[in-house]
């Protein structure tokens, strides 16, 4: 009885992970199959709609990077090289702005313990309405003629995903021993060259999850980016909302390709790191 009740419980658990593997890979699938669809495909309703594209075709891809298509006569404002690359300088930039200060605040405040209501204050900026912080940030932005520009969306990347950095790096610094640092100290080491040389290897890890958890924030928004770029710098989700005709509607081929290439960037940096990833998010689980 025991061991059937064993195999019907394993069953169910395993058919809830096909469940939640589903719920997760379909939407992608989807996105992807209508980014190699041509325009007959995307725009088909009831019986002619398929999974599979009958025609693969490369023509979104071409599109939204200004080549013309036979099919959809649309004039592009803009090709998505500009917003690409926005997108990844101030995704970057501001990644590295929230992880440098971030992990510099979380150390000082885990290790000696002062700051006072500084981490009720980082909280804070997380539970403020954005559009509440933001009326304020656009007229901060443009007083110092930071608006559209991509080190003004990297520096408000930074700031805003910086309670995140600093939360994270700081449980993975309380949960981190002592006595090694201690015992460098003993032997003359400077608290600098601690931090440096034997706190922060011993952290790449948490660093690696932390930082992919932070880039991923920047690399996906939408309301900052709307807010504070006009023409020039306009982010990745920001062009994919702007890709519409007034022929067909919603551009919904090439928005999929869009994604599709979108999708890219943290899929490597998760490739990149995903021998830190298992450790970093589990850093402390056994401690004693």
């Amino acid at each position: 009885m025991t061991m059937h009740r064993s195999f019907a419980l394993e069953c169910l658990r395993y058919l809830a992970i096909f469940a939640a593997l589903a719920i997760t890979l379909v939407p992608i699938l989807w996105m992807a199959s209508m980014a190699f669809k041509p325009i007959a495909e995307w725009t088909a309703t009831g019986d002619q709609l398929t999974w599979w594209p009958r025609q693969p075709t490369l023509d979104n891809f071409r599109f939204i990077f200004g080549e013309s298509s036979n099919e959809l006569i649309v004039a592009l404002d803009k090709t998505a090289a500009k917003p690409i690359l926005a997108s990844l300088l101030s995704a970057v930039f501001g990644t590295l702005i929230a992880m440098v200060f971030g992990t510099s605040a979380a150390y000082g405040l885990s290790r000696f313990g002062s700051g006072g209501n500084l981490p009720l204050a980082l909280i804070q900026l997380r539970l403020f309405p954005p559009m509440a912080v933001m009326i304020p940030v656009m007229i901060m932005w443009a007083f110092f003629n930071m608006v559209d520009t991509w080190w003004g969306l990297a520096l408000i990347y930074g700031i805003v995903t910086l309670p995140f950095a600093f939360w994270l790096m700081k449980t993975f610094f309380d949960d981190m021993p002592r006595e090694i640092e201690d015992a460098a100290r003993v032997e003359g080491c400077s608290r600098w060259r601690v931090f440096t040389k034997i706190t922060l290897p011993m952290m790449r890890a948490p660093l690696a999850s932390s930082a992919l958890f932070v880039f991923i924030l920047n690399w996906s928004d939408y309301l900052i980016g709307l807010l504070l770029t006009t023409r020039e710098w306009v982010t990745i989700p920001v062009y994919m909302a702007s890709l519409s005709s007034s022929m067909t509607g919603q551009l919904y081929g090439a928005k999929a390709a869009l994604g599709l290439i979108a999708a890219v960037p943290p899929v490597i940096m998760g490739i990149a790191i995903q021998r830190h990833l298992v450790r970093g998010l589990t850093f402390g689980a056994l401690k004693q």
